[in-house]
Parts: C-alpha cells; structure tokens; sequence
C-alpha cells in the first residue's frame, strides 16, 4: 500500500477491524519511510462488473462514482455517512452476486432509486431529476406528487 504523504511502497499495519456494515475491512497503516499514519478500506470484490452504458458503451464499474451520485442526492439532507455506505455496499453486494458481470446502467439507477425511496424522500427526489432527466419544474411537481400518493398510501 503506497503512502498518501510519501508515496512509499511499504506501509506496516497497526490496526484492523470490520467497518460496521461487515462489507470492508479498516486498516490503520504506518509508513516506514515517514512514519505518517494513514488509514484504508479495503473491500472484497467478488467479480469485475462492466457497465452497459447508453448507445452499447461499456466502462468498469466504478464505486466512487456511485458514491458521489448518490452522496450529492444526499448532500444536506438528515442522513448519516454510514446510511449511505450501508447502501452502497448492498447495491454492490447484489451486482456483484446477480450473475452476469455486464451491468445496464439503467439496472443500477433502479437499485438506487430503491434504496433511496426508503432512506429519503427529498434524497429519491433529487437522485430521479438527474435520472430521468427531468428537463421542467413540471416534471419535478408530477414525480413529487406520485411519491406523496405512494407515502400517503403506506
């Protein structure tokens, strides 16, 4: 593992535990070169996924991407980092685990509107405008007014 601050190759583990949602491993990690400490995150990955994008694109799949999506639906809204770990990992998890190593793209926005309808609702809200491309403030008015119909009935 490089270190951040040095960039040396060698690095000495001084501490390892499960993250709370048991989907990586944290590692506290001591430079041999500098002495910084840094920390790491270090997930299993069961299978390369390749994205199916518009227009038969592929790309790897990229984990941060999803996270920066679905942290910016979040961003100032009453949910905790962990909560949006936790669903992160679980979309990974099912991707990783459904089969088939290409992946719609259109199949893991689901997954996020899913996990997001039940997290938040302003969240799901923001996340749906940019994926369906909503392209007026009619759209935003009609889709808010189906999560309400849909919030109201449960």
């Amino acid at each position: 593992m490089r270190c951040p601050f040095c960039a040396h190759e060698a690095s000495q583990v001084k501490d390892s535990r499960p993250t709370e949602d048991g989907a990586a491993i944290r590692r506290r990690r001591q430079c041999e070169a500098c002495g910084a400490r840094f920390t790491t995150f270090e997930r299993i990955q069961l299978r390369d996924l390749t994205v199916l994008k518009n227009e038969d694109k592929r790309e790897p799949f990229d984990r941060d991407k999803l996270v920066r999506s679905v942290s910016i639906a979040c961003r100032k809204r009453p949910i905790a980092p962990q909560q949006i770990e936790k669903l992160i990992s679980g979309i990974q998890r099912q991707l990783e685990t459904g089969g088939d190593p290409e992946v719609p793209s259109k199949r893991i926005g689901e997954l996020v509107m899913d996990g997001l309808k039940g997290l938040d609702s302003v969240a799901y809200i923001r996340f749906a405008s940019v994926y369906k491309d909503f392209s007026e403030a009619k759209d935003f008015e009609d889709f808010a007014g189906n999560v309400n119909e849909v919030a109201a009935k449960q």
